[in-house]
């Protein structure tokens, strides 16, 4: 056992603890700024966030934390509540970054420059990376909460809107049922193994007899359970009913963040309860793993095919949410590092993908006060910067190179094909193939139409918005040319995670 003040100890929760300072710097920053002032509140929000980020990739590099030659029991710390590990700083790296981003972005939303908003980002992001570290059911549950409740009312923030509330009010009855659904499956796992540890859970259920009839059962009825919980967080179809509705709804800055960090928590914890068995045997000799082959496929199938009927731009972008949880999900079902690396990394750019497609959406409804695809016409005329990075962001999300969507694709198939799983990156290939006709619609709208005539010319957009964008558009364009140094870190981190489970 360490001590309890060691350098992993305390560098574990190091993220944590300077967002929980960030949050009483920002609320003393506010008493002392000026009314006119309060757009600040978001740039304040994002230069936090990025001191956060550069801390945390700091202990790394420089002080070896995470270790990614520890031991399993030597990354268990704080009684075995929290995993510090390097697939816990790929997924920190991601909140951190989404937040970020978001904050610039959120700064040309006049309704939005308010200190409860910022507040909230903060208090989910600390939900979400705690969730990724969690390697306790009752840490785990915890966390989701925190990053919930936060994300339910950011949902229905500008209480002036009816479809914000509306989108609020949904976001929340269908969170607390899934929640309710998982955690009643958590005691299910909780009253067959009387452990609440994802590791111990394991374990016992690997190296005990076999179980009865009536007890697996339990297990197989408590696996579904927890599968919808996770579901819901991920989209995944049959838990995807709130996206359209909770996207279209809420203010688009928050829809950015959710549909990446909500995601990207989702998936952390798919990674850290499946692969530690805490259901039983996670390969494809097991009952459920042939129901998670089947959401991956009509995931992404659905997503697809939805979209392309869709009016609403950030509808279709919610569809399009959908069908790309559906690819992140072949990288999980594989069961393999290579196949969960690729999907931390496609989970990555997508953070940034999403981002910059959001936040010219923002710009856009910024002058049209509506967010219909007929608003894009003429993009180019009005603002070819903003026509461009829509374009890059639609490309990646589609899988064309040379941006960071297509080498996620590529390396999420390839790993279904190492597996043998060649079928069902067939059924990817083949669903990327339906997603370009409604992405290269939208292109069309920018590029072959002209504006209405009312229109204006011009859109503004704030120096903070345009960094913002610019980080994004850039960071898919890295990723999408030289690629080696994250793929090779989330790879590393799923190798090493993986190496660990015996």
């Amino acid at each position: 056992m360490n001590e309890i003040f060691s350098m992993s100890w305390v560098a574990a929760l190091v993220p944590e603890i300077m967002l929980a300072v960030l949050l009483f710097a920002l609320q003393i920053y506010d008493r002392f700024e000026r009314p006119e002032q309060k757009s600040k509140l978001g740039v304040f929000t994002a230069w936090g966030a990025f001191i956060i980020l550069v801390v945390t990739l700091g202990l790394w590099f420089l002080g070896n934390e995470p270790n990614s030659a520890a031991s399993l029991e030597e990354s268990l710390i704080w009684g075995g509540m929290i995993r510090h590990d390097l697939v816990t700083l790929v997924f920190r790296v991601m909140f951190l970054s989404a937040l970020a981003t978001t904050a610039l972005i959120s700064l040309d939303v006049e309704k939005l420059q308010r200190i409860e908003y910022y507040l909230l980002l903060i208090t989910g992001t600390m939900g979400f990376s705690l969730m990724a570290a969690s390697s306790d059911l009752i840490m785990l549950y915890v966390a989701l909460e925190m990053a919930s409740i936060s994300s339910y009312v950011l949902a229905g923030i500008i209480k002036t809107n009816d479809k914000s509330s509306e989108a609020g009010m949904k976001y929340f009855v269908y969170g607390a049922f899934a929640t309710g659904l998982m955690l009643y499956g958590m005691s299910l796992v909780y009253g067959v193994t009387s452990q609440t540890n994802l590791y111990i859970i394991g374990d016992f259920l690997r190296s005990s007899a076999p179980l009865s009839a009536d007890l697996t059962a339990v297990l197989l009825l408590a696996s579904v359970m927890i599968v919808a919980g996770f579901g819901f967080k991920i989209s995944a179809v049959p838990f995807h009913f709130w996206t359209p509705d909770v996207y279209e709804g809420s203010p688009t800055a928050f829809t950015a963040f959710v549909s990446t960090a909500s995601k990207a928590a989702g998936f952390a914890v798919f990674i850290r309860v499946f692969s530690a068995g805490v259901l039983g045997d996670p390969s494809p000799a097991s009952p459920w793993w042939a129901m998670l082959v089947a959401m991956c496929i009509v995931t992404m199938s659905l997503g697809n095919f939805v979209a392309i009927f869709q009016k609403n731009v950030k509808r279709l972008l919610a569809y399009s949410s959908i069908a790309q949880a559906g690819y992140a999900m072949i990288g999980l079902v594989t069961y393999t590092p290579d196949g969960s690396g690729a999907t931390m990394f496609y989970l990555l750019m997508y953070v940034f993908t999403n981002v910059a497609a959001f936040g010219v959406i923002i710009m856009i409804s910024n002058v049209s006060n509506s967010d219909q695809l007929e608003d894009l016409y003429g993009l180019n005329r009005r603002s070819p910067y903003l026509a461009l990075i829509m374009l890059l962001a639609l490309l990646s999300l589609g899988g064309i190179p040379p941006t960071a969507g297509f080498l996620g694709k590529f390396f999420i198939f390839r790993a279904a094909i190492d597996a043998g799983f060649w079928w069902l990156a067939l059924i990817g290939i083949l669903n990327a193939f339906v997603a370009l006709y409604y992405y290269l619609n939208i292109v069309k709208y920018m590029y072959l139409y002209d504006a209405p005539e009312d229109a204006a010319q011009d859109i503004p957009v704030s120096r903070g918005g345009w960094v913002g964008l610019a980080v994004s558009t850039i960071l898919i364009l890295i990723l999408g040319v030289i690629p080696g140094f994250a793929y090779d870190w989330t790879l590393n981190a799923a190798q090493a995670f993986y190496s660990l489970l015996g």
